[in-house]
């Protein structure tokens, strides 16, 4: 028998259930042999992880490598370092570029710059008025999911009326294709927004009160109602507030397709730290008081929450940095220190690393259609593997980002649980903490290996596509109509 390339030796293989020890045989691109070492077949190579566990690789489903359009911030080939050298595997990319991705010149552009990509990726498309009509060629074209941006944020893109949002998802429901939702009022934030700045309010506090928990609160409602009527697939961003999560649970008892996510930044920080780092920590949603912290981890815990992701969201720190509060551009990186601050909490018996695989590969890998190719450390998947040390202890530093973006809430946070190696597709593109230049350019589009559940359409009739090839248009029913079992539930 020929030899492979690799075998990995001595680890403790973590999946959602269980860790075993065990070993890993890999040839070429694919996981050939999980098992006891001396079953393991010969190999050019042997890497020995005795004490180290291995994790399927993150996927974190929200970032923003920002080209084309703003290089000046990131570039595909900085961002995706970041993520390999944080222990992600698989990106995926959201449409808010310069131009933005609905049309398929502007997907063709994105896709080119994603050449130099270190790690695999999925490209959201953009979800909008005059969008809705390109849904197909998109997809076509290798978009794997869509985003809509129901509130506002950086690039200021209009959100979709509730009108294209219905008729996107009467597309999209028999596709089985999720759109992700950035679910805030917009006329709300706009409102408030402008109210803040007719007072004075510069303050850093002043982003929060204009971005109040009922606009989530209301936005996701009015999205998941959409979501059930038609049957589409919805993903929830960058869930922020403790007070929105009875909506979110309540829509999942009635069997609605929706997955969530959080961020660390919603767990692990308030505005206490608010308060001290200003600019730095605006975002969209925003950070809010410590009351919601816990509440969101429970969720995590409990399933309301799906999975962990990061809206790495880099920009400059002279972006960043202004007294006026509205001065200062939206996000910050967090791709690259997702995984050291989650295995700190684990460290902390905050969570287990079963969890943690749950939240950072399995579910995202479900929710996207890649599950079996990736998620997964099982002969026939794709070795996307981070090998991580849980007891090797640090403190993360701005100033030692692959992020063109040096500015970071995290800086000087101590943390213990770091990712050593990173293996995507069987090549590592970070080994020994450390970036593997020669891999630029490794990364794919998994569009290839998408493959989404069977869809579950509903009220199809009611589509605008079935209303207008009739030309009487839907008749109206004998019976008053029983809108609760129009709906699946009883309201």
């Amino acid at each position: 028998m020929s030899q492979i390339d690799l075998v990995i030796r001595g680890a403790k293989i973590v999946s959602p259930d269980r860790i075993i020890e065990a070993s890993v045989a890999i040839d070429g691109e694919n996981i050939v042999a999980v098992g006891h070492d001396d079953l393991m077949p010969s190999a050019r190579a042997e890497l020995h992880a005795d004490g180290l566990y291995l994790l399927p690789g993150a996927i974190d489903s929200h970032v923003h490598f920002r080209d084309p359009g703003y290089a000046h911030k990131e570039t595909w080939q900085t961002g995706s370092a970041a993520a390999a050298c944080g222990g992600v595997t698989t990106v995926f990319d959201m449409p808010n570029t310069k131009p933005a991705t609905g049309t398929l010149d502007a997907l063709q552009m994105k896709l080119r710059a994603a050449e130099s990509s270190y790690v695999d990726f999925g490209i959201h498309g953009l979800l909008g008025d005059d969008t809705i009509d390109r849904i197909e060629a998109l997809i076509d074209g290798g978009v794997t999911s869509f985003k809509a941006f129901v509130g506002n944020t950086f690039g200021n893109l209009p959100a979709p009326t509730d009108g294209a949002l219905l008729e996107g998802f009467e597309k999209l429901a028999p596709l089985g294709i999720r759109t992700v939702v950035h679910a805030e009022n917009s006329s709300i934030l706009f409102r408030r927004q402008q109210r803040m700045q007719d007072a004075g309010r510069i303050d850093a506090l002043a982003h929060l009160a204009a971005r109040p928990a009922v606009a989530e609160i209301e936005a996701i409602t009015r999205v998941l109602t959409l979501a059930e009527w038609t049957g589409a697939r919805v993903h929830i961003a960058h869930h922020s507030s403790a007070d929105s999560l009875f909506v979110l649970r309540d829509f999942k008892r009635r069997g609605v397709d929706v997955t969530a996510e959080t961020c660390p930044q919603y767990v692990l920080l308030n505005t206490d730290h608010m308060r001290k780092l200003g600019g730095i920590m605006r975002l969209n949603p925003p950070i809010r008081d410590a009351r919601n912290n816990d509440p969101l981890w429970e969720a995590l815990l409990d399933g309301t929450i799906d999975m962990i992701a990061t809206d790495h969201a880099p920009h400059t720190p002279e972006e960043k940095t202004s007294a006026n509060i509205w001065e200062c551009d939206c996000g910050f990186p967090g791709v690259e220190t997702q995984m050291a601050l989650m295995l700190t909490e684990v460290n902390r018996e905050r969570a287990t690393l079963m969890d943690y695989v749950r939240w950072s590969a399995v579910n995202p890998a479900k929710a996207w259609g890649i599950y079996g190719p990736k998620g997964v450390i099982a002969p026939g998947a794709h070795a996307d593997i981070v090998i991580v040390d849980m007891n090797r202890a640090g403190v993360l530093s701005q100033n030692q980002l692959q992020s063109i973006s040096k500015i970071s809430p995290w800086h000087g946070r101590a943390v213990k649980g770091y990712p050593l190696h990173t293996l995507v597709r069987g090549r590592f593109v970070m080994r020994d903490g450390k970036l593997v230049k020669e891999a630029a350019g490794w990364g794919k589009s998994v569009k290839r290996v998408q493959m989404m559940p069977t869809p579950r359409a509903r009220n199809t009739e009611h589509y605008i596509s079935a209303i207008l090839e009739t030309p009487e248009g839907v008749r109206p029913t004998a019976e008053p109509v029983d809108v609760g079992s129009v709906f699946g539930n009883t309201l």
